[in-house]
């Protein structure tokens, strides 16, 4: 199978490099980013602005799959800092969609997405659960997912969306991302008390890295996840379950504080998701 992967930096784009090197050894993987090198020192890598349209047609689109790890995650930091999130997190993902278009390619993009477009309700959600949007980022994501919906009905694009919780772990020591998961263990390897805002009683599906990057895989040669949209399941924590399990190992404290304003506006309540249909 011939892969590209587009923003192969990323915090999930290095593992799932890792794992298909690993564990798919016959497939053809083209790699895309903006930095002068790949993080991990991969080959077949090219150097791109994915804001610039001449630029991305040097992604080779005559590929199976292409995965669209393109992003800028966050959450207050948004509504700052709104146009580069939307140049990142839209535009970028639009620019793919036309060169798409103009290299007629055939290929399925695969789209991660994100816990952060349903409301926070009790109990598992479904992926027709109710959405609510509470940041620019979520924004964002609906906005994506929107992009594909009409790209597929008018071009005939082909996609799969995945949304994606809390992932957790790294098959790659040392890459790491903005999210809960990694703020509680970079709080608790420098010997830190992990902090939690309120009683921590939210619950998350959280994902193991390489049980995610296997999903996705899966997803992306599976005929019958064509043109739709998947919740990545997972194991369901509440946070401060999750903080007690990371405390432990590393002989920390959990404490709690006051919500902020803002962080507490902008919470989204329970996010536990049922992957029955995936």
């Amino acid at each position: 199978m011939k892969i590209a992967i587009v923003g192969a930096n990323s915090y999930i784009a290095r593992n799932m490099i890792y794992m298909i090197q690993h564990e798919q050894q016959d497939d053809e993987m083209k790699l895309y980013d903006y930095h002068e090198k790949q993080a991990d020192n991969f080959s077949n890598y090219t150097q791109i602005n994915i804001l610039d349209k001449e630029s991305i047609q040097q992604i080779d689109m005559d590929c199976d799959v292409i995965f669209m790890f393109v992003g800028k995650t966050g959450s207050a930091n948004g509504f700052d800092e709104y146009d580069t999130f939307i140049d990142i997190n839209e535009r970028s993902l639009l620019n793919v969609l036309n060169e798409y278009r103009r290299q007629q390619s055939r290929a399925r993009i695969i789209f991660p997405s994100t816990r952060l477009v349903y409301s926070g309700l009790k109990g598992p959600q479904k992926e027709d659960a109710p959405k609510e949007a509470k940041t620019i980022y979520a924004i964002n994501k609906i906005a994506c997912e929107k992009y594909l919906e009409m790209y597929h009905r008018v071009y005939d694009v082909q996609y799969s969306i995945c949304r994606i919780c809390i992932p957790y772990g790294t098959l790659i020591p040392g890459a790491t991302s903005y999210g809960t998961a990694e703020f509680f263990l970079s709080k608790a390897q420098k010997g830190e008390a992990i902090t939690l805002y309120g009683d921590g009683s939210q619950r998350r599906t959280l994902t193991y890295m390489g049980d995610l990057c296997r999903n996705l895989y899966e997803v992306a040669i599976s005929p019958a996840c064509k043109n739709d949209i998947y919740n990545i399941g997972g194991e369901d924590y509440s946070l401060l379950e999750m903080a007690k399990l990371i405390a432990q190992v590393y002989h920390v404290d959990v404490s709690f504080v006051p919500w902020p304003e803002v962080a507490f506006k902008i919470e989204s309540g329970d996010t536990v998701f049922d992957s029955t249909k995936l």
